[in-house]
């Protein structure tokens, strides 16, 4: 069983994007650099940088994280970065 990631991005533009995933490296170079793989709001905003990373124990754990993440407020999400806690 793999552990799934729930992550933070900082692109270009100072904006936040929030994903799940079970490689973190991977994903974030897929982001900065292939335009299929990578998500259509952070292409036009590279470079992007990971800022905050949390594991779960599987994929809906991770997608219901990464869902409760997007709901908060940018200055919760800053929080969320800088603390480790939402």
């Amino acid at each position: 069983m793999s552990q799934w990631h729930v992550y933070i991005l900082k692109c270009s533009d100072g904006t936040l994007y929030c994903g799940s995933t079970v490689d973190v490296e991977r994903r974030v170079i897929e982001h900065n650099t292939d335009d299929i793989k990578g998500a259509k709001y952070t292409k036009p905003r590279r470079p992007v940088k990971l800022v905050y990373s949390e594991v779960c124990s599987d994929r809906s754990t991770a997608g219901q994280r990464e869902w409760s993440i997007k709901q908060l407020s940018r200055p919760k999400k800053i929080i969320l970065i800088k603390n480790g806690v939402s």
